[in-house]
């Protein structure tokens, strides 16, 4: 028998990100940004992964602009949105983003003398609006700072004059993750960081604030400012912003969090000896105030020049909001209106972040749509207007179920990586007639590795979603699971590793839906449908999938083992599991099924037959040497050209999707 061998991936960053190893059989052909090609529409401002404002007059025509910088691939930059309106609104329309330069985390806007400055860990960017990010000047040593830490993620620095004494001191915002551990199982309990009923055994994520005092010039580590009787300390990335929010002459502080919330710590001292009470959480008439998502970037600016001072917040999906001050104090609370987000007028597609598109005509008008999943856990519906080449596009709409937003989340317990996940949901998807009933269908993925589905209720051109349902398969003995999941699925429920994609095809040409996807231990399976006395059901599992040329790689390239044997797209645990997304087509229109995986783009496993009932793959790798992922891509075939080669569209990591034709 011809000798198989197994491939694994090597990894794309140090967050679990796995790509193929490169054969460099690039065509050369350029994967191009897909556009609205809608003037006049108007949608979510926004980057993309990780928005971090940076709010100015960066044009000096005498009204705030937003300045946006993006840290992560492939939209990497500084982005200048410019507002039109001399400020003769609150919430104006952005031009869509030009950029200006490359983006970096960590950057922090404060206002001295009303001179917007910009500052990274320890450093100012001298002359911002001249020089951007290419003349800094060091202030104090990160290092002093940031050494005694574990682990640190966010690092945010900002002039104040903290104890009015006309010179700038600094505060810092440093969160650490050292006693945050997600990585390790025990495999006797079969738990990770949770004990055997979901509870996060681990410490949270600490967010503290450092003064960093100017004395005679010199900068000095004061330690870490006090609120009541303990240090500052919220749920990661402070995101501090000491400023006077209840107008009544002193600083007061408002941080963020790795999650969602603010919390607010009044100044009950005086102004040149602050005294901070204990932290609450910001919140108006409609309960404690939270941002969409997570991994929130709060700035304080006096956005509408009402004289008092609102937040401006950049999101996990890139999106940034207006958190408005009121003016009101109550409860001795500053009351914020709740998060409004900022519009932009429509340029590249959108939605979210870790878009993961299915092309298919949900709305049976002839052309094909997009279904899509994303990081906050919603299934979008973006309308493909016109049918052309390229097609006009309408903004993103969520989906519902029988009248609410789908969104899945993992809450405390949800993710592999702990309860700082909570707001994610990472929902992947295809489409398909699942039930027989010749309506299409949505079945998931998610945060959680449960399998599920959206019947469709409703009529061909009108789909209505039900709630969501498991997918059943006719396990025999106990239903299995990753070994590192604390929680057991119900019996015969699917459940495989998180944030895969279930792809629903008719494998085998008999007229039933079957389903193609990673099992549990990583192994591309298929489960094939049948019927049973009129009943459709499914199959467990089978590793019917094998690759040639195939050999597993770890993070550094080098081999670690080539013994041959199944399709394992992913070898990975707990964190670094799952992630694998897939779309199968007849992609060299041979007759035969083909295989796109997400890597640093999408890389082709070609169909080579069927040996022995084992389907042959030869790995071509990435089909372009552009690099699109930090985290995942997710492939989708269209066909806009209308001709009989399927073309490719990548959602990738900043939320927008690539054009890939399939001219050979």
């Amino acid at each position: 028998m011809k000798k198989i061998y197994l491939l694994f991936l090597m990894m794309i960053m140090a967050c679990f990100a796995c790509s193929f190893p490169q054969k460099r059989e690039f065509s050369g052909k350029k994967l191009s940004p897909l556009q609205y090609n809608n003037p006049g529409l108007v949608v979510d401002l926004g980057v993309g992964l990780w928005a971090w404002p940076l709010p100015m007059d960066y044009d000096q025509d005498g009204d705030l602009d937003l300045v946006v910088s993006c840290p992560d691939t492939p939209f990497n930059g500084l982005y200048f949105f410019e507002n039109t309106s001399g400020g003769k609104e609150k919430l104006p329309v952005f031009e869509s983003p030009r950029k200006i330069g490359p983006g970096k985390k960590n950057l922090q806007v404060c206002y001295v003398n009303g001179e917007a400055r910009i500052m990274g860990p320890g450093v100012e960017y001298k002359n911002f609006k001249e020089s951007l990010l290419n003349n800094p000047e060091k202030l104090y040593s990160r290092e002093k700072l940031e050494d005694k830490f574990e682990r640190i993620r966010f690092s945010q620095w900002k002039y104040v004059d903290y104890d009015n004494d006309d010179d700038l001191d600094i505060i810092v915002g440093l969160d650490e993750w050292g006693d945050y551990d997600w990585n390790y199982v025990d495999y006797n309990n079969g738990v990770n960081a949770y004990d055997k009923e979901g509870k996060w055994k681990n410490r949270p994520l600490h967010g503290y604030v450092f003064l960093i005092e100017n004395i005679g010039g010199e900068y000095k580590n004061k330690g870490k400012i006090m609120a009541g009787d303990r240090p500052i300390d919220v749920y990661g990335a402070p995101s501090p912003n000491m400023i006077d929010f209840d107008g009544d002459g002193d600083l007061d502080i408002i941080c963020g969090e790795f999650l969602d919330r603010f919390t607010w710590f009044e100044n009950i001292g005086s102004r040149e000896k602050p005294v901070y009470a204990e932290g609450k959480f910001l919140q108006n008439s409609e309960g404690i105030i939270k941002m969409d998502l997570e991994m929130i970037i709060p700035v304080a600016v006096d956005w509408d020049g009402d004289g008092d001072v609102d937040l401006v917040v950049g999101d996990e999906d890139g999106r940034v909001a207006l958190v408005e001050n009121t003016g009101e104090v109550s409860k001795n609370m500053p009351v914020f209106n709740s998060p409004v987000y900022f519009q932009q007028h429509a340029n590249l597609v959108k939605f979210g972040a870790l878009a993961t598109p299915f092309a298919v005509d949900w709305d049976a008008d002839g052309d094909q749509d997009l279904i899509c999943g994303n990081t906050a856990g919603y299934i979008g519906f973006i309308e493909n207007l016109d049918g052309g080449n390229p097609p006009k596009w309408n903004r993103p709409v969520y989906l519902k179920a029988e009248g609410e937003v789908i969104r899945i989340m993992a809450g405390d317990s949800g993710s592999i990586k702990g309860p700082s996940e909570k707001k994610w949901g990472y929902t992947t998807l295809s489409v398909s007639d699942w039930d027989g009933d010749g309506l299409r269908d949505i079945i998931i993925n998610s945060i959680w590795g449960k399998i599920q589905w959206f019947e469709n209720i409703g009529s061909e051109g009108s789909p209505v979603l039900s709630k969501v349902k498991p997918i059943l398969v006719e396990f025999e003995g106990e239903t299995p699971k990753p070994a590192w999941n604390w929680w057991d699925p119900e019996d015969d429920h699917l459940v495989t590793q998180w944030r895969t994609t279930p792809f629903a095809i008719d494998w085998n040409y008999d007229g039933l839906t079957d389903l193609v996807m990673l099992d549990p231990e990583g192994y591309l399976s298929f489960y094939e449908r049948f019927l049973e006395e009129g009943e459709l059901k499914l199959m467990p599992g089978k590793r019917i999938f094998y690759g040639i040329d195939y050999s597993v790689f770890d993070d550094k390239n080098n081999v670690i083992d080539s013994t041959g044997g199944p399709l394992r797209l992913n070898q990975r645990e707990i964190g670094g599991s799952g992630r694998r997304k897939i779309c199968i087509t007849d992609w060299d229109r041979d007759g035969d099924y083909d295989l796109l995986v997400n890597s640093k783009n999408i890389s082709l496993f070609e169909n080579t037959g069927i040996e022995n009932g084992k389907v042959m793959f030869k790995h071509h790798g990435p089909l372009a040497d552009q690099k699109l992922a930090g985290h995942t891509t997710s492939p989708t075939i269209v066909n806009w050209d209308m001709d009989d080669l399927p073309d490719l569209l990548i959602g990738a990591e900043d939320g927008h999707f690539y054009y890939y034709p399939n001219n050979k």
